[in-house]
């Protein structure tokens, strides 16, 4: 009886492992796959990123903006100054086709009579005077800190950037006015919100080449480039209809009033 118990437990299991070959194969087929995927997470992951430092100098943009309404903030020293809008040299961000004139048709019957009406010239569009341009003569792009606003900690610094050790972003802003505005007249503030670790000289957009970064991206994007390029009014109580309409252009090609 103890002879047969013990032949029992000598006998070999049928429950046995992977062998060496097999195990180096399932290996091999995760390899495989992680291979496959790795793109797509280092792309949702760098998105990811980028998403949220697009959002953040969004952010930054409308502080700065509140800040300067406010007067919390100095507003920008670089004025760029662009011609009123008049009825003979009319501004607008794309061109407008001329209305010819219609000769006056007199009344037959029923029908009432129509009157003339005249002439209205072609306006050329100016898309420079409502895009920022990085031309010399209207807003480059920054070649050092100095020039530049901080923003770090949610909070905005003056012009005068020296170090990045603590600075999330660098915002770069100009006046932008007519010839002849007043002080209460108000301006279009322009601003670009550039990334801190950017390596200067910076990038910008042109009237034909929009270069700011996108949420979406496969690597680290470029510190070069803005985050953000935006402009807005900045008025206050006593800014007329004039002088924003000389600013900002009229609807055709009619004298601001």
């Amino acid at each position: 009886m103890i002879k047969r118990k013990q032949q029992q437990v000598s006998q070999p299991s049928d429950e046995s492992g992977f062998t060496i070959i097999e195990s180096l194969v399932a290996l091999l087929v995760v390899a495989i796959l992680l291979t496959a995927i790795a793109p797509v997470i280092v792309l949702a992951t760098a998105t990811r990123v980028q998403s949220r430092r697009v959002e953040l100098a969004t952010q930054a943009a409308k502080t700065f903006i509140d800040g300067i309404r406010t007067g919390a903030i100095t507003a920008p020293s670089t004025v760029i100054t662009l011609a009123a809008s008049t009825s003979d040299a009319p501004r607008r961000v794309s061109d407008v086709a001329a209305i010819p004139a219609v000769a006056a048709v007199a009344a037959t019957g029923s029908t009432p009579a129509i009157p003339a009406t005249p002439l209205i010239p072609a306006i050329t569009g100016k898309p420079e005077d409502y895009l920022i341009s990085n031309s010399s003569t209207e807003m480059p792009p920054p070649t050092v800190a100095t020039t530049l606003y901080c923003f770090k900690s949610g909070n905005i610094s003056n012009p005068g950037c020296s170090s990045i050790t603590d600075n999330l972003f660098y915002i770069q802003a100009v006046q932008i006015k007519v010839t002849g505005s007043q002080v209460n007249d108000g301006y279009r503030l322009g601003i670009r919100v550039y990334r801190a670790d950017a390596d200067f000289p910076l990038t910008a957009s042109t009237v034909d080449t929009k270069n700011t970064q996108t949420p979406f991206t496969g690597g680290l994007g470029s510190r070069k480039a803005p985050l953000v390029e935006m402009t807005t009014d900045i008025g206050n109580s006593t800014t007329t209809f004039q002088a924003l309409c000389q600013r900002l252009g009229t609807a055709t090609n009619q004298t601001c009033q």
